[in-house]
């Protein structure tokens, strides 16, 4: 069974077509890139995903649990890292020190996110979404902007959490290399009619 299943008709802005009719799934374990030109709708049919965008027609089948990591850290200014776990995902102070633990935080627990560098509040994202224990994750290019060596070891830390679950993961990206090296399976979209290819 799928994690994620979803048939799009198409969706709109409210003044205009975003994206056509396409189909996705993904299955437990596996990673799949989305690539294409910007403004062609990957963000979209993310936010889709997750709840965010309404204004689509479809079918969207999600039986399990979502997370999900955005292009900039999304994180609760007036509250610890820790927290920034423990109130949004529900888990209990010791496995949120756990998921800091995971990602290199340990000593951050009660550090504020302005105290953080850009690294460490990816690294809190990227910790908070699987402490959510999801079976789906969506990734909206979340190496982005950083240097080539921080990338490199957040994209090693995606790599040994993933391991550890066998959850279905979307990832968003521009970036070949980060879609060769992280993806099962990469997509294009590319706004033609079959809007979903092989890439």
């Amino acid at each position: 069974m799928a994690a994620l299943a979803l048939h799009l008709e198409g969706a709109d802005h409210g003044g205009g077509p975003l994206i056509g009719p396409l189909s996705l799934s993904v299955q437990p374990g596996e990673t799949v890139a989305l690539v294409g030109p910007s403004g062609i709708g990957k963000t979209t049919l993310l936010r889709i995903i997750g709840g965010l965008h309404k204004r689509w027609r479809g079918r969207l089948d999600l039986p399990g649990r979502l997370a999900m990591v955005f292009q900039e850290p999304v994180l609760l200014p007036w509250r610890s890292a820790l927290q920034n776990i423990t109130l949004t995902t529900g888990c209990t102070p010791a496995a949120a020190q756990v998921a800091l633990a995971s990602v290199e935080l340990a000593e951050r627990g009660a550090h504020f996110p302005g105290q953080l560098s850009l690294g460490q509040q990816r690294r809190l994202s990227l910790a908070r979404a699987f402490a959510m224990q999801p079976d789906v994750l969506l990734m909206d290019e979340p190496f982005v902007s950083l240097d080539p060596a921080l990338a490199d070891e957040m994209m090693g830390l995606f790599e040994r959490l993933r391991a550890g679950r066998p959850l279905a993961t979307v990832i968003v990206t521009h970036a070949p290399a980060e879609a060769e090296r992280l993806a099962t399976r990469i997509l294009r979209l590319d706004g033609r009619p079959a809007a979903l290819t092989a890439a």
